[in-house]
């Protein structure tokens, strides 16, 4: 009988008549505003190569223009950002981490690791880095 109810779990699952679980949505959302100098600053200097790192596999990144209608998107535990940029972690919409400003290319990477190192994206994508490099 187990072996009977796995079979047909699998027929629909494969068939489409049912779906898996959703899986949990990471992202990284910077806030930005027209004339931002530190936004600027952020473009040139990690926005080319955000995207290739561990942290940027893990929370891809979304922009949000500070000034535009954002809200019905994503709910901000800790209220409006005040500062651009202004780099919110965002889980299925919530808010979980926050990095107001931009402090330079030499401390951004580390405050950023340490807002997703609990989540279990991270962790996977730590895994394969060390399998990748033979550790």
């Amino acid at each position: 009988m187990v072996k009977l109810r796995s079979l047909v779990l699998g027929i629909a699952l494969a068939t489409g008549f049912m779906t898996a679980p959703a899986r949990a949505e990471l992202h990284l959302v910077m806030f930005e505003q027209d004339g931002c100098h530190y936004c600027i600053k952020w473009d040139n200097e990690i926005g080319p190569i955000y995207s290739k790192t561990a942290e940027g596999r893990t929370a891809p990144l979304k922009k949000v223009n500070l000034r535009k209608d954002w809200k019905s998107e994503i709910t901000l535990t800790k209220g409006r950002p005040a500062f651009t940029p202004t780099f919110v972690l965002i889980r299925d919409g919530v808010e979980q981490a926050r990095l107001e400003g931009y402090p330079g290319e030499d401390f951004f990477w580390g405050l950023i690791a340490k807002m997703i190192e609990k989540e279990p994206e991270w962790q996977a994508q730590l895994a394969e880095n060390d399998s990748q490099s033979g550790g």
